[in-house]
């Protein structure tokens, strides 16, 4: 039986998660298209079941909040399913050009080093408000770390010559070799000194 790759082009095998805690949330099974069509959208914790490619491509299309400007961030790609997909395989094609390595192994690499260990929650004492740190949770983890990947590639796309894929390709690498080139990695910094300053 001849191995299933990503996209048809790239093999998963060999490739492992680090990080104890990412194991179980980093799915590593390969799809040739990896499109679930929200098929476990009702299960709850199910999409760590999913290739996390996918969930890449899912977050492109629903690039979440930030600064409480959704619709600003929501317009690029809207649900089709085709844009994200072919944008992803480029971004990947790219970091394989730059690299000289398999991009899946990149990508798993830098949401390892992009996913944020703590955070802050706000507390109130009779009127007063507090930050504390928490640590955060694996699956939100990665969701925190997918967010800033798109958030950011889509930012700096927009009104500039370079298309978000390759903005998306320099975010990954940049995650990759744990660089503040990477907006992931400064705001996963930012995040960590706070909550060690609310401690």
């Amino acid at each position: 039986m001849s191995e299933v790759k990503a996209f048809n082009r790239w093999s998963v095998e060999g490739i492992a998660v680090v990080d104890e805690g990412l194991k179980n949330y980093i799915t590593l099974e390969p799809k040739i298209v990896p499109k679930t069509g929200a098929r476990y959208a009702g299960d709850r914790f199910h999409k760590s079941k999913i290739f996390i490619v996918e969930r890449l491509i899912n977050k492109l299309m629903q690039p979440g909040h930030k600064g409480k400007k959704h619709t600003r961030y929501s317009g690029y790609c809207g649900g089709k399913s085709q844009t994200t997909y072919d944008l992803v395989e480029k971004a990947f094609r790219l970091v394989e050009q730059k690299t000289k390595e398999n991009p899946i192994k990149v990508f798993v690499k830098a949401l390892e080093n992009a996913a944020p260990r703590e955070e802050i929650v706000t507390i109130e004492y009779g009127g007063a408000r507090y930050p504390k740190a928490v640590e955060c949770a694996p699956q939100r983890r990665i969701d925190i770390a997918l967010r800033l990947f798109v958030q950011s590639s889509y930012q700096k796309a927009k009104d500039s010559k370079k298309k978000s894929y390759e903005y998306l390709a320099d975010e990954i690498i940049g995650a990759y070799n744990n660089s503040n080139s990477s907006s992931a990695i400064a705001k996963k910094m930012e995040l960590e000194r706070q909550a060690d300053a609310s401690r």
